[in-house]
């Protein structure tokens, strides 16, 4: 089995960790501000776990380690927002206005809601992104019970860019099936 185990990450960490867990030039750093380095500055250097020099240049392109919903729950009759953010395994840099495509399974009464698009709204230069889409009280685009959820291949450029902070090559957006199923859903309140 090797060192790092299956998604390359210390096989040490835990899930949770994990998401704090980015390659940059040092080796795999744990993000700036994080609890877990006791360190509540995130202008703070990251914390270095594990050097090995240029890592992130030796990995090539950067890639989608996981997607998850930052809101968790949405009524109707409120509106607002709803932010999903994408990890990447290293940091990146955004042009323009990607997306991320939410997918509303219609369970409430009506159809054809969806899917909606949560647009780049932060996070360039850094390994986690964050998209959002914003949704006028009392709107259309959902009905109570609708269930909102993140698919395979979510992750769209849209004339933008997401390129690979150290090398300029294009990320890698593609996310697979295990990647948008991990996000969840979200069930839309009256």
């Amino acid at each position: 089995m090797s060192l790092w185990g299956n998604d390359i990450k210390p096989k040490n960490l835990t899930d949770a960790e994990k998401k704090e867990v980015f390659a940059n030039t040092k080796g795999w750093v744990r993000e700036a501000g994080s609890i877990l380095s006791g360190n509540g500055n995130t202008s703070a250097d990251p914390e270095v776990l594990v050097a090995i020099s240029n890592l992130s240049a030796n990995m090539g392109a950067a890639n989608i380690t996981e997607i998850e919903f930052i809101t968790t729950a949405f009524d109707k009759s409120d509106g607002g927002n709803i932010d999903v953010r994408v990890r990447f395994n290293e940091p990146v840099t955004v042009t323009g206005t990607p997306r991320v495509s939410i997918t509303n399974g219609n369970q409430g009464s009506g159809t054809g809601r969806g899917p909606h698009l949560a647009n780049y709204l932060s996070g360039s230069t850094t390994n986690e992104l964050v998209f959002r889409i914003t949704i006028a009280a009392a709107n259309a685009a959902t009905n109570a019970s609708d269930v909102l959820v993140i698919g395979a291949n979510a992750t769209a450029l849209n004339g933008g860019t997401i390129k690979d902070t150290g090398e300029g090559t294009v990320a890698t957006i593609t996310n697979s099936a295990g990647i948008g199923t991990a996000a969840g859903s979200i069930t839309v309140a009256a």
